[in-house]
């Protein structure tokens, strides 16, 4: 079995049988977060890109749990230089085999920068397999060619995708990107944070049509495949 809790903005918490991790961790900060980072129990943290939006509370819970930083190469040199004590680094389209299951980096098209200003690397999202089940998480980007490429080479049980628009994708073109990735679930996010990326989640399901099953999660709530 598997779960996964949505804590707002691009963030989920992923319990699996042989681990839990947590991807893109934006809790202090992020209007919608009523945990604390503190209470964050994972053994890894899976970060799309380098914005604070994304990167967030990284370093912080990777100190706390001694748990691994996985992304792109840079971007883990950084959080090894904030403090985290532990990091893989990988690329795009590179996979590995952690305890937890496999994971594969893929493009996302976007741009990515430190909180200091230093380059963090290509942005990426992420194709997570554990306990049978195959979840992928866009990160921040716009719809591509990619998503088709990547719908027919995997059989995508959960899709995590960008709908606010202005920085991402919005509804229409997530809504194509569903067409093109062919999830049994699609499950909206990036959105609603900022007043920039405010939309309507129901618009997007609908745009989704029969396409797949859309789940508009709440913030903090939890889902069990």
């Amino acid at each position: 079995m598997i779960k996964f809790t949505y804590f707002g903005h691009s963030c989920f918490l992923i319990e699996g049988s042989k681990g839990r991790i947590i991807i893109d961790p934006f809790l202090r900060g992020n209007p919608h977060v009523k945990v604390n980072p503190n209470e964050i129990v994972v053994s890894s943290i899976l970060v799309t890109h380098a914005h604070a939006d994304h990167l967030g509370d990284t370093v912080e819970i990777a100190q706390k749990n001694k748990a691994q930083v996985i992304g792109v190469y840079e971007l883990v040199q950084y959080c090894l230089k904030q403090g985290a004590p532990n990091g893989h680094a990988m690329n795009l389209g590179g996979s590995y085999r952690f305890d937890f299951g496999e994971v594969q980096l893929t493009p996302a098209f976007h741009s990515s920068g430190c909180p200091d200003g230093s380059y963090g690397g290509a942005p990426c999202g992420f194709i997570i397999k554990m306990d049978g089940k195959t979840l992928y998480h866009a990160g921040d980007t716009s719809l591509s060619l990619e998503m088709k490429l990547i719908g027919e080479l995997h059989n995508i049980d959960v899709a995590f995708l960008p709908i606010g628009d202005n920085y991402t994708m919005g509804p229409a073109d997530a809504a194509n990107a569903v067409e093109f990735l062919k999830p049994k679930l699609v499950v909206p996010m990036h959105y609603n944070t900022l007043p920039e990326i405010q939309q309507d989640p129901e618009d997007f399901a609908d745009k989704v049509g029969d396409l797949a099953r859309v789940k508009i999660m709440g913030f903090g709530e939890t889902y069990e495949m």
